[in-house]
């Protein structure tokens, strides 16, 4: 298959290095740095170069806010045949977006970010697979991801999006409230030291990527949750009721069982 990936990024470069041994792999960046170290890759840097690879499937690995004003620049110079896939973490506006287009696509979600995750190891990681997208893009991806011995999970965009604004809008909203909170520290201990790593990577992401996850309809109902579970631990600290704080720790290691 001849494929396109448009952004070297941390991702993209990991989807093109992943893809060229066994497909005809070229990529786009208008950043030009970002293509000089990429083997067994053809590097296209103008849109004519585009049209005359004639991808099969074009992978849009931009970031978040780009991801559709790209499509827009790119899509004209694809042949009606081309798979458009993206592998966005927010999926809002998407599934409008390519309803409008007419296109087979596939989008996807890699549950693997470049800050936490050992891109050389990825076994036992997570990965989604729209379930609205095209089935050859389906079947594409199930047989990419199963390389790496991923977990492959398929949901809806909505689906999608409401298990993002759980898995990641609490950790993300939990780090924030941890680094708002934070001081110097000359003697920290090993628990701050492992939270205070987690809080620099959570921060380290892109800015766009972290407002939309926090913005993101099914949000708002996960940080009223993390408010009402602080007030409650306050009360209980305000009353030193061991026998409440004995239950709250109990109900506590139930969930994460």
């Amino acid at each position: 298959m001849k494929i396109l990936v448009v952004g070297a990024g941390k991702m993209g470069t990991w989807l093109i290095e992943s893809l060229c041994l066994d497909h005809e792999v070229a990529a786009f960046d208008t950043d030009l740095n970002r293509l000089k170290y990429l083997f067994n890759t053809i590097k296209l840097v103008t849109h004519e170069e585009i049209t005359a690879f004639d991808p099969d499937m074009v992978i849009n690995a931009v970031s978040l806010e780009r991801t559709i004003p790209v499509y827009h620049d790119i899509i004209p110079l694809l042949s009606e045949k081309c798979l458009l896939a993206d592998i966005t973490s927010v999926k809002n506006g998407l599934r409008n977006f390519y309803l409008k287009q007419g296109r087979r696509f596939v989008s996807t979600h890699p549950m693997f970010g470049p800050t936490f995750a050992n891109i050389k190891s990825l076994a036992g990681q997570n990965a989604i697979i729209i379930s609205e997208s095209d089935e050859e893009g389906k079947k594409f991806f199930h047989n990419f991801f199963n390389g790496f011995n991923l977990n492959i999970f398929e949901y809806s965009f909505t689906e999608h999006d409401q298990t993002i604004a759980y898995s990641l809008s609490i950790p993300f909203a939990s780090s924030m409230v941890f680094a708002a909170c934070m001081k110097k520290q000359e003697a920290p201990g090993t628990t701050f030291k492992k939270h205070y790593e987690i809080a620099r990577g959570v921060l380290s992401e892109d800015d766009y990527l972290l407002a939309e996850i926090l913005f993101s309809p099914y949000t708002h109902d996960q940080i009223e949750r993390i408010g009402e579970r602080l007030n409650f631990l306050k009360e209980i600290i305000n009353e030193k009721s061991f026998v409440k704080m004995k239950q709250f720790l109990d109900d506590l290691r139930d969930n994460i069982k």
